[in-house]
């Protein structure tokens, strides 16, 4: 006596519900995928993300210094100092200075505040990147001034900056 069930996979049938599910999945990826004039609106404007940091106005390259090299090692953990060249004067002085990642999905990685009696405008942190990207430190006077700085840094394939 041999026991057959109704619910035998056959190839044929196995193939078409692959089949099936694969046309499914390709059917959802394609409509939840945005238009290139999505994506251009997606595109991220630096000049914005400042403004709405530290506030609208032209950066002057300059008095920022950003001292790190220029290739990382390990993009999970890439130091980052930062120096303003400025008085910390009470009426003339570094009020913040925030660090962007341009390629980051949040490019603001850290904002700092400062007042005169914090004697120096220098900050040292750690940043993750996990791709080639350019990194600004923005710095803010009380008056309203910008000073910046700009840099790629590239990261190693594999953590071997070699």
């Amino acid at each position: 006596m041999s026991i057959h069930s109704e619910t035998t996979l056959t190839r044929r049938s196995f193939l078409v519900a692959v089949g099936a599910t694969g046309v499914a999945c390709a059917a959802i990826g394609v409509v939840g995928m945005p238009s290139l004039a999505e994506a251009a609106e997606a595109a991220v404007n630096m000049d914005e993300i400042i403004a709405k940091e530290l506030g609208a106005g032209t950066v002057a390259l300059e008095k920022v210094k950003i001292d790190t090299p220029p290739k990382a090692e390990n993009g999970a953990l890439v130091r980052f100092p930062v120096s303003v060249d400025h008085p910390m004067e009470p009426d003339n002085y570094i009020a913040a200075i925030a660090i962007f990642v341009d390629d980051n999905p949040k490019p603001l990685v850290g904002k700092f505040e400062f007042t005169p009696a914090s004697g120096k405008a220098e900050v040292e942190m750690r940043i993750k990147m996990a791709k080639a990207s350019q990194v600004r430190a923005i710095a803010k006077t009380n008056k309203g001034k910008l000073y910046g700085a700009v840099m790629k840094i590239e990261v190693a394939e594999g953590g071997c900056a070699g």
